[in-house]
């Protein structure tokens, strides 16, 4: 790691600079050098300055340091947690920096916006302006910034709790901030190194590695605490505090959430509120129980002080304070704010914290003897928690979709960007039906509904792996043909159980064909085995494809893909009259077709697609269509497994 922030005595260098300034455009510059540094440590400080270069800005408008104003102020209000201001700033400023701007001050700015974004929930404008960011790096690249779209793109993975890709992302920004020697590190670059490792603790968590979560979470800490960046360090002292209460480190945990409740730089006081309420829990386990109910009411007075953003906060709160006071021996009021606890709960839909309430509520009236009533709570019980293995399904389902679309759209923003024949290839292999993603996937979520969870993980799994594969492959030029007839199967398999009942399909390879060592195209039969599917066999009850591989020569391999389906003419004619029929419109055939000319251009060997009408030799009647694809056989390349 090179380099370091300004010192202190730099600093007060430039403080003493600007008291003694008196040229406006010159004070300007010496506030804006100041206002980069105390926007990551004394946010006072910083909104002090930023109001005196207004002032000045006001008297003696500049459209470079109106830009910078802008910047900054965006900046600090996102250290406040007030993103729709940043937003409007960052706004401000887009213009100014796409006009006047060089191309680091760009990509720092989407990068940036990029950031609200996410902060505000808005996923698909994050990704747009991280796209752009990519698009001025890759003509003009710079290590530190590629770093900075590296780091948003892992939060956005977290956010869609994609951890094993927000790991992989996080960890490549990392390396690339440690081993930048061309210029030193500045204070904003040393923030988006404790988003790094704070986005990597978040990902130990969740997968249960405590250890390394905590040491994550100590590696921000230790880099706030030396650099003095204090906006946040209220939520990495929580952060650190709470792993050490997964470890069972009460003694280590209550140190970190004293020392939360003491950091009031951070102006969050939902981070001050969950130190409270972690403490109180530590006391609860310690049977200290007045205190704990004590922490407890500290922690409920700052959930308060906005309550419509904290009903799920307050609905813990509630349950936790009917559990101390039913300890207590004060039992009218744990019943009392257990119905409060469940009321916050129920107006939140969190089918989860209304069982546990519940189980609360059940056990109170046990130990009442009060039996009838403990049964109502857990049969109670009983419903909250079927229900909310429904939502979690459906959450799942959710999730799994908006990875996918996640993944597609960062192989589009690819395809838009490969110039290459070879690229190209890569490029025009992305590409899979959205029709057959989404029913699929609704019949999965139809599985779910129906409570038949063991099919719904069956087909979930199927469809997982055939979108990995999809994703996994498309990176690669050729594969086997072995993996190629896999990934055929399970796309045959999921139409046959998501989609069309009545599919059938069979599978032949020449034996001289060594399908292990054979490589071909990737993904290069699918759109033909789509189009039988969809044109061919789709309103018939027997709907048979045959895809049969034979060796031509040493050079080439036929793919012949035959269904029994109503044939060309009929499947056109269906299409035009049929609007449900006409939704399909895949456009894979002619991509293919487009990959094979360029395959020709690049091998020189003659590759063609022919297609005819089955026709019975008896009656003349066409009985199916048939595609003849002639592939190259070509050197395969390392693959994912």
């Amino acid at each position: 790691m090179s380099g370091a922030p300004p010192a202190i005595s730099e600093i007060r260098k430039w403080e003493t600079q600007l008291l003694n300034q008196t040229d406006p455009l010159q004070k300007i510059i010496y506030l804006e050098k100041l206002i980069s540094n105390y926007i990551f440590t004394n946010i006072k400080k910083a909104q002090k300055y930023l109001g005196e270069q207004a002032a000045l800005l006001k008297e003696h408008p500049n459209p470079d340091h109106q830009l910078n104003y802008h910047l900054n102020i965006s900046i600090i209000e996102n250290q406040l947690y007030n993103y729709r201001l940043a937003e409007y700033h960052i706004r401000k400023a887009i213009p100014l920096v796409e006009d006047r701007g060089d191309v680091k001050q760009q990509a720092e700015t989407y990068i940036d916006y990029a950031g609200t974004c996410i902060n505000m929930g808005k996923k698909e404008e994050a990704y747009n302006f991280l796209d752009k960011a990519d698009r001025l790096l890759e003509v003009f690249p710079d290590e530190l910034m590629r770093a900075r779209v590296l780091t948003r793109r892992g939060y956005l993975h977290i956010h869609l709790n994609d951890f094993a890709k927000a790991s992989e992302l996080l960890l490549e920004a990392d390396k690339l901030i440690n081993i930048q020697t061309q210029r030193p590190l500045s204070l904003k670059d040393h923030y988006f190194q404790t988003m790094i490792h704070s986005g990597m603790g978040s990902v130990y968590k969740r997968n249960d590695e405590g250890d390394k979560s905590v040491r994550a979470y100590l590696k921000v800490v230790n880099m706030c605490e030396t650099l003095g960046m204090k906006a946040r360090l209220c939520w990495h002292y929580l952060n650190v505090g709470s792993g050490y209460m997964v470890l069972t480190d009460d003694v280590s945990a209550e140190e970190y959430f004293r020392k939360a409740i003491k950091m009031v730089a951070d102006v969050s006081q939902n981070a001050r509120a969950s130190a409270y309420a972690n403490l109180g829990f530590i006391y609860f386990s310690r049977r200290s129980f007045t205190e704990a109910l004590s922490l407890i009411k500290k922690a409920e007075r700052l959930y308060r002080e906005k309550p419509g953003e904290n009903l799920s906060n307050l609905s813990l709160i509630e349950n936790w304070k009917g559990r101390l006071y039913k300890v207590l021996g004060k039992p009218n009021k744990a019943i009392e704010h257990f119905r409060t606890a469940f009321e916050y709960a129920e107006q939140q839909k969190d089918f989860k914290q209304m069982a546990i309430i519940s189980k609360d509520t059940a056990d109170y009236y046990v130990e009442k003897k009060e039996y009838e009533k403990a049964y109502k709570y857990q049969s109670y019980q009983i419903k909250f928690e079927s229900e909310n293995q429904k939502e979690v399904n459906k959450q799942m389902l959710m999730e799994y979709e908006v990875k996918y679309d996640a993944e597609k759209r960062t192989h589009e923003a690819k395809i838009l960007r490969l110039q290459a024949s070879q690229l190209q290839l890569r490029a025009l292999r992305a590409q899979m039906n959205p029709h057959f993603m989404y029913n699929a996937l609704n019949s999965i979520q139809a599985h779910m509904t129906s409570d038949d969870s063991n099919a719904a993980a069956k087909y979930l799994a199927k469809f997982a792996k055939l979108m990995r594969q999809s994703l996994d492959y498309s990176d690669y030029e050729v594969i086997s043909l072995e993996k190629e007839l896999e990934f055929l199967q399970d796309y045959l398999f999921i139409n046959q159980k998501l989609r069309y009942g009545h599919l059938q399909y069979e599978f032949r390879v020449d034996p001289d064909i060594e399908d292990d060592i054979m490589g071909i195209p990737t993904m290069i039969i699918q759109p033909y085995v789509e189009n039988a599917i969809e044109h061919g066999i789709r309103t018939k009850d027997d709907g048979l494809v045959k895809i049969t591989f034979d060796l031509l020569d040493e050079h080439t391999i036929i793919c012949t893909v035959t269904d029994n389906g109503i044939g060309r003419k009929a499947a056109g004619e269906l299409k035009a009259n049929d609007p449900k029929y006409s939704n399909h419109n895949s456009k894979g055939t002619s991509i293919t077709e487009k990959r094979l000319e360029l395959l020709h251009k690049s091998t020189g060997r003659a590759v063609f697609v022919e297609t005819f009408d089955v026709v019975d030799t008896k009656t003349k009647a066409i009985i199916g269509t048939k595609v003849k694809i002639r592939i190259p056989i070509q050197t395969i390349q390392k693959y994912v497994e």
